[in-house]
């Protein structure tokens, strides 16, 4: 399954979307060398980033029409994370406006690794490529 937009940090992470339905999302990350910390483990920020990107395609998933930003953010690091691992979102709970999400990360051995909760807003998408680029600077400059 391809991401609906596209997102440059997520391609280079390497993170692969496996479903985005009904208020669910699931990621497989498998991670190079270049993701791991000085402890041979998936580093924090990308286990962090994997669950924010989870935790809003599951918001996303009820209103794919619509952007979803991160509001705030909760994590909790239960084990070491080695690769290849899976992320699973659900929300919780929406709003007109709001999306009320959590997400965890397990290993191979189907481990919990780390949880989180995100709370994202709902945001109309903006224009994306190298015109809308060009119109975005020109409005600023008006």
């Amino acid at each position: 399954m391809e991401f609906s937009v596209r997102i440059p940090f997520v391609e280079l992470l390497g993170f692969e979307l496996r479903r985005m339905d009904g208020g669910e999302a699931e990621i497989a990350f498998d991670p190079a060398a270049d993701h791991l910390n000085s402890f041979d483990v998936i580093h924090g920020g990308a286990s962090m980033t994997l669950l924010d990107v989870v935790m809003a395609h599951a918001a996303r998933s009820v209103q794919p029409d619509m952007g979803a930003v991160t509001i705030e953010m909760k994590t909790s690091f239960m084990r070491a994370a080695q690769g290849p691992v899976v992320a699973k979102g659900r929300l919780l709970h929406r709003t007109a406006t709001m999306a009320f999400t959590e997400g965890q990360v397990f290993n191979a051995a189907g481990q919990l690794c780390c949880h989180a909760t995100g709370t994202f807003k709902f945001v109309p998408r903006l224009p994306t490529g190298p015109a809308s680029t060009k119109e975005l600077n020109r409005v600023k400059t008006d």
